[in-house]
């Protein structure tokens, strides 16, 4: 582990365990469900979990800044005192609320750091499974105490893929994408998928839109440790510091195969922009 950043890992790792505590003890046993949209909900452990996270990191670190989902998307950075320190925690302290409001268990708490615009700690922590998943900038991808890397399959056609084509043709496109891997999967938590990557339990990672910060801030940089190639799906960079709202997108993959999804990627909406 890093002695640069370990004080900083340290807390987010005990942090999300006790996070993932307060959902495991409200899980199937609801008081409160709230309807964001029409296909996005809210629940009271989505709050118990972002309070006992913001207020951790208001005890802990009074001068960094918050970016959380829940109050962060209607409040903006919460700061304590206005100051700026280069320092922004970006946090969601429930990643995949609809499974977890009906039962399914495939949801995790995700806690990151930013400084000066660069994620340094992530860590992403899967209760039903009791994995955690964490990384420095300047260290290894780990799962709980291990080290972990990306896939090693060779070929694209072997790959099993969190897959995701948003928008207006998504679903052709997938079609299209699909008979050229083994199989795609769409998971209900983008977070939970993404880090997935970072010990092959997926091969690769994509979604052309449609992510917030806290959705790749920390598992962003878990599957990057782990030697994945991690862009957006024009191949630029991932995280984009600027960006607010669900605008970010994600290709996620190892080396070997990272440029051919991006050109499958290329190569399908070009082929249906074509035919309209």
């Amino acid at each position: 582990m890093t002695d640069r950043w370990a004080e900083e890992l340290a807390f987010a790792t005990d942090l999300a365990r006790r996070a993932g505590e307060i959902l495991t003890a409200c899980y199937e046993r609801l008081d409160r469900i709230d309807y964001k949209s029409k296909r996005d909900v809210v629940t009271n452990a989505d709050y118990a979990s972002e309070r006992l996270v913001i207020d951790a990191i208001k005890a802990r670190y009074p001068g960094d800044a918050i970016l959380a989902e829940e109050s962060g998307e209607h409040a903006g950075v919460l700061r304590d005192d206005g100051s700026h320190n280069g320092r922004t925690w970006v946090i969601d302290p429930l990643d995949g609320t609809v499974n977890y409001a009906n039962g399914i268990p495939y949801y995790c708490v995700s806690i990151g750091l930013v400084v000066d615009d660069v994620p340094t700690v992530g860590v992403v922590f899967d209760p039903a499974r009791d994995d955690l998943y964490s990384a420095t900038a300047d260290g290894q991808a780990m799962l709980d105490d291990e080290p972990i890397t990306t896939s090693a399959k060779e070929t694209l056609s072997d790959y099993v893929v969190s897959l995701a084509v948003i928008g207006r043709g998504g679903l052709a496109r997938e079609r299209k994408i699909a008979p050229l891997i083994r199989i795609h999967r769409r998971m209900g938590s983008a977070a939970l998928a993404l880090v997935y990557v970072a010990n092959g339990r997926f091969d690769a990672f994509i979604q052309n839109g449609g992510l917030s910060p806290w959705d790749v801030a920390a598992a962003g940089l878990i599957v990057e440790r782990a030697g994945a190639v991690v862009t957006d799906v024009t191949g630029g960079p991932w995280w984009n510091a600027k960006v607010r709202g669900p605008r970010t997108s994600v290709v996620a993959a190892p080396p070997s195969q990272h440029a051919a999804l991006l050109d499958l990627l290329a190569s399908v909406k070009t082929k249906l922009q074509t035919r309209r």
